[in-house]
């Protein structure tokens, strides 16, 4: 006869149902003081770039880095039912098909209503080729940094590092009085992305004006909207968007709800509080335009260091708030409990100019890797008095062992084995006139291999289809002759940083001009796809 404690032990161990898959999501809030809106010129930012997850996990995974949104400045209110910025940043992305855990870099431009983006020289929504919304975005401007379409490549094994990136506009190309055939005016800031890295610093690409006015031509009501003809909103919104990240629930012989999620990692800078975003920074036109402008117009060369007297640096006061969520399957995802992140996570100003958050390492989970701290993985489903219902966060040995979280496993990582490749047609704007050298192949840290070719600056793809005149694009050729002359990748363009160390791009993305080619040519990839051969230089 089987005893009542034999019974007992045994029902302890009997499986529930399985755990079932779900996500956590949300954003974390980093408030700012406000500059004044004169400084409506562009910014810059220094954002810490580490693996978030403790392996990449597929593509279902998409989370951005801390980072910010810059959309057009206006008098008044903002026209209703316009929405175009520039939001890109570091992250993983769906559409991501070379990732590691190591993030990388898109631009992330987008015209009206998301209607077209782009991510970077080749890159942007979809990869149609005949209805390419976006891909023609962005031109290359450096001749030492190569841009893969799948993203910018930041180097293995980044933990931590600090990720200097603003946009400031500069005055490539002349306004036009009329766009893509129709009265309607394309003006002329050419919004130009800039790096301040351990390994590279400068100018790197620039959204053509085409990109932004191109919708003006459609609808001439929206004439003068867009990012080509406004200055920037200088009071930006400073975010961590999180959308997925793998999570798992299952409940108890109670009935009571408990969650795990994949381990997730902040940087980690031993007894001190390791910097998360620092030197905000917004400028005034004074900051580049101005003088590159004389410049161009047979005035003295800029060196492009921007001075102090031209921007303006937000500064913090701590707090800050987290809305991650993990849903509950089948429920409604609005109303969707909230991580009780407060328990271990205060949001701090490390100093007046730098953003931070101050852990209690008691709650957070044990990490093999010293550069990152471990969020805790194990919740329960609790009321706190009155309140909703919040994720409490727990130890693995709180965890009864029916709902069989402890032992799950996530699913393997999906990963497709398509390459991007570019219009290979003889008549395309890839091969006519085409490249002047090449192809070069490079692999990449993140297990790709490039292929690339090197254009004559005026005649690469983006520019062929930026709605310019032949005349408009040799004026730009040599505009862009003077910068590849004068500005070199290895002094400080942005201000620098005053704490942290940089992080550094993939140095296989470093590269230099052959010979003959060092001034008004740039690399263009034409092709990315899974490592076959030997790494190559």
């Amino acid at each position: 006869m089987i005893s009542l404690l034999t019974l007992a032990i045994g029902l302890s161990t009997v499986p529930q149902d399985p755990p079932k898959l779900t996500e956590m999501a949300g954003y974390l809030i980093v408030p700012h003081e406000q500059v004044d809106r004169s400084f409506n010129a562009g910014f810059s930012m220094y954002v810490s770039a580490w693996p978030l997850l403790e392996t990449y996990p597929g593509s279902d995974f998409q989370s951005g880095l801390f980072g910010t949104w810059m959309f057009p400045q206006f008098d008044g209110e903002s026209p209703k039912d316009h929405y175009t910025d520039i939001e890109g940043g570091l992250g993983w992305w769906r559409d991501t098909r070379f990732a590691t855990k190591t993030p990388k870099f898109i631009m992330g431009g987008v015209t009206l209503n998301f209607a077209e983006w782009a991510n970077g020289p080749g890159a942007g929504k979809g990869r149609d080729w005949k209805n390419p919304t976006g891909l023609y975005g962005v031109a290359q401007l450096s001749p030492w940094v190569i841009w893969p379409p799948d993203g910018l490549n930041l180097k293995q094994g980044t933990r931590g590092e600090l990720f200097g990136y603003g946009y400031l506009p500069l005055p490539l190309t002349e306004p036009k009085a009329s766009t893509a055939g129709k009265a309607v005016p394309t003006s002329n800031n050419c919004w130009t992305l800039f790096l301040n890295t351990a390994n590279f610093k400068g100018p790197v690409a620039f959204f053509t004006p085409y990109f932004w006015s191109k919708a003006s031509a459609e609808n001439e009501k929206l004439a003068g909207l867009f990012l080509d003809s406004r200055p920037s909103e200088p009071n930006k919104a400073v975010q961590m968007e999180t959308q997925h990240i793998p999570a798992m629930v299952a409940k108890d012989r109670n009935g009571v709800t408990y969650a795990r999620v994949a381990p997730t990692h902040f940087p980690n800078a031993a007894n001190e509080n390791a910097p998360l975003i620092h030197q905000i920074t917004a400028y005034s036109k004074s900051a580049l335009w101005s003088q590159v402008d004389r410049w161009f117009g047979g005035d003295k060369v800029v060196p492009g260091a921007i001075p102090a007297s031209a921007s303006s640096t937000h500064t913090f006061k701590g707090g800050g708030y987290s809305t991650w969520q993990i849903y509950l399957p089948g429920g409604d995802r609005q109303s969707a409990p909230e991580v009780d992140w407060a328990s271990y996570a205060t949001p701090i100003a490390i100093d007046r100019h730098t953003y931070g958050i101050q852990w209690k390492r008691e709650l957070l989970s044990k990490s093999a890797d010293p550069a990152v701290l471990t969020l805790p993985e194990y919740y329960r489903l609790t009321k706190i008095g009155d309140a909703k219902q919040r994720w409490v966060a727990i130890k693995p040995s709180d965890v009864p062992s029916e709902t069989g979280l402890i032992e799950a496993k996530f699913p393997a990582p999906k990963r497709t084995k398509e390459p991007y490749v570019t219009p290979l047609e003889l008549s395309s704007s890839w091969k006519k006139p085409g490249p002047v050298a090449g192809p070069f192949k490079r692999n990449l840290g993140d297990g790709s291999e490039i292929t690339y070719y090197w254009y004559r600056f005026a005649d690469q793809p983006a520019l062929l289809n930026a709605d310019l005149s032949a005349k408009e694009r040799e004026d730009l050729q040599k505009r862009v002759e003077k910068i590849h002359r004068n500005w070199k990748k290895d002094r400080n363009y942005l201000p620098p940083n005053t704490t942290g160390k940089l992080a550094s791009i993939d140095p296989a993305l470093i590269v230099k001009p052959p010979k003959a080619f060092e001034y008004g040519y740039v690399p263009i990839v034409t092709r990315q796809a899974w490592q076959t051969s030997p790494s190559r230089k």
